[in-house]
């Protein structure tokens, strides 16, 4: 009973620390932990011990995995450089520096400092990304993040188990002598051994794939992955946290190819699901270990002077070292290539939070560690230290540089022509087919414009005066219908005259159609003031785009030219920039910049809406 109590408290504790984060705009982990610290010091709230064993193989797996699907395998491969300098030399480079600090402020051994430092080095993929989401950082900022959190964690924990071994402390972690050949080799099956393994579940995942199509099996095989990757790596000496993290993006990048759409779908609401409770179920927790971790080390012969100067000493050292490593590879990396702006490399600097590993890796400490419960008090302190400092400032920090993400305008100028690019290559196979009748096809084409045209509606001013677009039109009324047609499925099922079976799927069905609406439907409210440029990243090179300016006199200033002569609306308007002609989208009744555009075969336009400076070239369908 007292378990299920405690789950119970947990999880509505998460759902409310989640709720309130929505709020307030407060990252979800930095506020959970808050309220685990303020219900550390509660007296009726008991204790909750973590075990290594709970935190390491029942919690890192399915989190890594649930954070490495998701990863672009592409983004990852382009920022590699990057992500290993910050997922293996600055956690090193941390963990020596920690080591220093500790070494010199504590009566223990340098292996024993250099196990702290192993600890408290790698930052926390969930606090980071949480918080650089929430206040809109540029994805490859994001990806940085993530790439790195989803490697750093086997470096630190090969550093701690190596730090371990030459203590002499006789944990089950290390069973060798250390020597310089020994952590090269152990570094090195670390690594190998991890893809390997991670490379093998993923082929076996693979076959089986393509043995069923049920998407609740292919669920639960998913649920196996991260322990299927995990416990066979550790068990061969070899990094559990890469074989997790090399099996998921494997599989993701593979899974639109080895799954169909229904099994892509339960997967990923799945494990959404469980990435939300785990990873905000540890903050919390990470909270509530703070009163009784100080209430251990209240009688330490250290004094609590010298306890809390380490803590703080090595709290700015993690700060520190940070950016002065990334420093440091901005200044190599300037003399061999093209960098970042030096906004990035600082936002970059002060997104080092710590979270779940450092909790973990604390405790796997053994119990005849000099001063343990000190050196987990510090790892605990540091991890609610880089929260609350970094964790509350960063969002400020990157509006005062200027550094954000794109916003809803952005993310659909650049998802508007890929969409578009797709649907092309399906309307080439509809022209081939000759098993369809003209009315068919009517309806396939434009049910395929439809899609690819509210995304295009997405982009321009929106306010008061402005017309009701045809898809906001279309997604109004048919939400509408579907609430009607909900009403009298309901009428059914009470009656009791329809089997339930029939009544679930049709639901169902309708269920996944409102979900597609009100997808298309999330956009932000407010839209920057700046105007919205093209892309950096263009569906490759048009000679069309080089060569034409970007201005060019409007005809008719005030809106389409044959919409003004018809007395007809449009939805947005485009100018053409070889005549001046200004016509409507193609989401406007009459289409006129595209009919422009195949009269005259001028080849490119430009927006002619408020605020926009992006251009299309219609021969290469390629936006610039």
């Amino acid at each position: 009973m007292a378990i299920g109590l405690t789950l119970l408290a947990i999880a509505a504790t998460v759902l409310v620390g989640a709720r309130l984060s929505v709020r307030t705009g407060v990252p979800a982990p930095l506020l959970l932990i808050l309220i685990g610290i303020i219900g550390s010091f509660l007296p009726f709230i008991p204790e909750i011990t973590l075990s290594p064993e709970i935190v390491l193989f029942g919690v890192l797996p399915p989190l890594l995995y649930a954070a490495a699907i998701q990863t672009s395998l592409i983004d990852f491969a382009r920022n590699r450089a990057v992500i290993a300098s910050l997922s293996v030399g600055l956690v090193l480079f941390t963990a020596f520096g920690v080591a220093l600090v500790s070494w010199w402020l504590l009566p223990v051994p340098f292996a024993v400092a250099f196990a702290l430092g192993a600890i408290v080095a790698p930052p926390d993929a969930v606090a980071a990304t949480a918080v650089g989401r929430q206040i809109g950082l540029p994805r490859r900022l994001v990806s940085i993040l993530e790439g790195e959190s989803l490697v750093n964690d086997a470096t630190a924990l090969v550093s701690l188990r190596t730090a371990i071994a030459a203590a002499g402390l006789g944990s089950a972690l290390a069973v060798h002598e250390v020597s310089a050949a020994s952590i090269a080799l152990d570094f090195l099956r670390a690594l190998l051994g991890g893809i390997a393994v991670g490379i093998a579940v993923a082929v076996i995942v693979e076959m089986v794939r393509q043995r069923t199509s049920n998407p609740t099996f292919d669920t639960v095989l998913s649920f196996m992955v991260p322990f299927a990757a995990y416990l066979p790596a550790e068990a061969l000496d070899a990094s559990g946290v890469i074989a997790v993290v090399t099996a998921g993006l494997i599989l993701g990048h593979r899974s639109p190819r080895s799954q169909p759409g229904a099994s892509r779908l339960s997967e990923r609401i799945n494990w959404t699901s469980i990435q939300f409770l785990l990873e905000n179920a540890v903050f919390l927790l990470i909270g509530l270990q703070v009163a009784h971790d100080i209430d251990r080390v209240a009688a330490s012969p250290l004094g609590a002077g010298r306890i809390a100067v380490a803590a703080v000493a090595v709290l700015l050292a993690v700060l520190l070292l940070r950016p002065l490593w990334l420093v440091l590879y901005r200044l190599v990396v300037h003399r061999v290539g093209r960098p970042a702006p030096w906004s990035y490399t600082i936002v970059l600097s002060w997104a080092g939070m710590r979270g779940v590993v450092t909790l973990a890796a604390a405790l796997l400490l053994p119990t005849s560690t000099p001063h343990r419960d000190v050196l987990i008090l510090i790892a605990v302190l540091v991890t609610v230290g880089t929260l609350l400092l970094q964790g509350t400032t960063l969002p400020r920090l990157a509006r005062r540089l200027g550094v954000r993400g794109p916003d809803p305008r952005e993310a659909a100028l650049q998802t508007a022509p890929v969409m578009q690019s797709a649907a092309e290559a399906g309307l080439r196979v509809l022209k081939g087919r000759t098993d369809l009748d003209e009315a068919t096809q009517r309806l396939l084409r434009s049910r395929s414009e439809d899609r690819v045209n509210r995304l295009w509606e997405r982009l321009g001013r929106r306010g008061e005066d402005v017309r009701e677009t045809p898809s906001d039109a279309y997604r109004r009324a048919r939400l509408d219908m579907l609430e009607a047609e909900r009403a009298e499925l309901l009428r059914l099922r009470d009656t009791g005259h329809v089997d339930h079976e029939i009544l679930r799927d049709v639901l169902g069905t309708l269920d996944i159609e409102e979900a597609m609406l009100e997808r298309v439907n999330e956009r932000a409210e407010t839209l920057r003031e700046e105007d919205l440029l093209p892309p950096e990243q263009v569906a490759g090179a048009c000679v069309h785009l080089a060569e034409t300016p970007s201005i060019q006199t409007p005809r008719t200033p005030e809106g389409c030219e044959e919409c003004l002569q018809d007395a007809t609306s449009w939805v947005h308007l485009r100018l053409c920039l070889e005549c001046g002609h200004v016509g409507c989208c193609d989401s406007s009744p009459r289409r006129h910049a595209t009919a422009h555009f195949h009269e005259t075969r001028h080849p490119v336009m430009r927006s002619f809406e408020p605020g926009e400076a992006w251009r299309w070239c219609f021969v290469d369908d390629v936006i610039g």
